[in-house]
């Protein structure tokens, strides 16, 4: 399929990066998914070959490139496996927060190194006792002369491990009324005292994707480390969701139609009462059913993306698309799984580390259930 936001100089990117991604990932991931982490070598040499941070302006090192380049790298990377879905956090979450917000100060210093891979970054909004309720988070940021003292802690953060940088969701107001309006971002730097790295949690799925805990105790930071101005940090978070849960529903799209071309090859080789299973009617009926989603998914995504690229505000449309996404990505891959027998439940086959990879997709950037409710809300019920 030619989508409509992709010109010719898109292509050419997409085939030198997918070159890249066939001789430094796809015979590592492996390894990568049972080491439970991508190594930091890998993102060097993202970084020199200019597939991270593509949107950083030129004046910081990067490119200046529109989202149509951050697509292309997302969709090439879900190809090799959603444990390297920090790569696209980094570029596409993270890195705009800094684009947008930051002081031209943050920028200079934080960017040219994002660019490189040098600097991994992160964000920290989830708590043990706070996910989809971000308003009742508890890590707290006082500020105490020309710094802020943190305190509190993060669960489930993606690149929690290797991160260097961090943006941080806190409560600068506690008292604040609604809480929602006490809420801050600030960024804490690696090796800051009272910064402390807990477990690298133990997954179902997205094993090489390091997700960590973190805990701060009475961890002093610059004042000038915060985002923006203070009390914003909720108002911002609104305003980049529609590009994070837009990034998920492009993985999720991207992992079904992975798993549906290695289903197809599978059922024309594997025979069974002497044919192919390919040729029985079952066979042929559910990959019919599973491949006009598929397309279906596909056709909706493009034109969300272009509308994105336009400046639109399409936050509806992409809590749809986020969690009708995922939801058909589960769908599809269950049914790819179950056409390819007890095989399908093999470590070997790369079907089942797709059917481990996809659920979460559903849950983080947003539960479906919170889509749900954005959604409703948005229609005016």
């Amino acid at each position: 399929m030619q989508h409509p936001y992709l010109t010719d100089e898109h292509r050419m990117f997409r085939n030198a990066l997918r070159k890249f991604l066939e001789r430094e990932a796809v015979p590592n991931f492996g390894q990568w998914e049972a080491n439970h982490a991508v190594p930091r070598a890998f993102w060097s040499k993202m970084g020199e070959q200019g597939y991270l941070g593509p949107a950083v302006p030129e004046e910081y090192g990067g490119a200046g490139a529109d989202f149509g380049y951050s697509v292309v790298i997302g969709e090439e990377l879900e190809r090799v496996g959603s444990g390297l879905t920090g790569i696209g956090l980094h570029n596409d979450i993270v890195l705009p927060y800094l684009l947008s917000y930051g002081t031209e100060e943050q920028k200079q210093k934080w960017l040219p190194k994002c660019v490189t891979g040098e600097t991994i970054t992160a964000i920290a909004m989830t708590e043990p006792g706070a996910g989809s309720d971000l308003a009742g988070i508890r890590t707290t940021a006082v500020r105490d002369g020309d710094s802020y003292v943190l305190n509190g802690q993060k669960t489930f953060i993606t690149n929690g491990i290797q991160s260097d940088l961090v943006l941080v969701a806190c409560k600068t107001d506690p008292q604040a009324n609604p809480p929602h309006k006490g809420m801050s971002l600030i960024w804490v730097e690696r090796g800051t005292p009272g910064f402390e790295r807990g477990r690298r949690l133990e997954k179902v799925g997205q094993h090489s994707q390091d997700t960590a805990e973190l805990f701060f105790d009475n961890c002093r930071v610059p004042a000038a480390n915060l985002l923006g101005e203070e009390g914003r940090g909720f108002q911002y978070l609104a305003e980049k969701l529609q590009q994070e849960r837009l990034v998920v529903a492009i993985a999720a799209q991207v992992a079904a139609e992975e798993s549906l071309q290695e289903t197809i090859a599978y059922v024309k080789e594997r025979k069974a009462f002497g044919q192919p299973i390919s040729k029985f009617q079952n066979t042929r009926f559910t990959i019919a059913e599973l491949a006009t989603k598929v397309e279906l998914g596909r056709v909706f995504l493009d034109q969300l993306i272009v509308r994105h690229m336009a400046g639109e505000d399409v936050v509806t449309q992409v809590s749809m698309a986020k969690f009708w996404h995922t939801d058909m990505a589960k769908e599809v891959i269950g049914e790819c799984l179950q056409l390819h027998g007890g095989y399908g439940y093999m470590e070997e086959y790369t079907i089942a580390r797709r059917y481990r990879d996809i659920p979460v997709m559903a849950i983080y950037a947003g539960t479906n259930e919170i889509m749900k409710t954005i959604i409703a809300k948005n229609l005016g019920l």
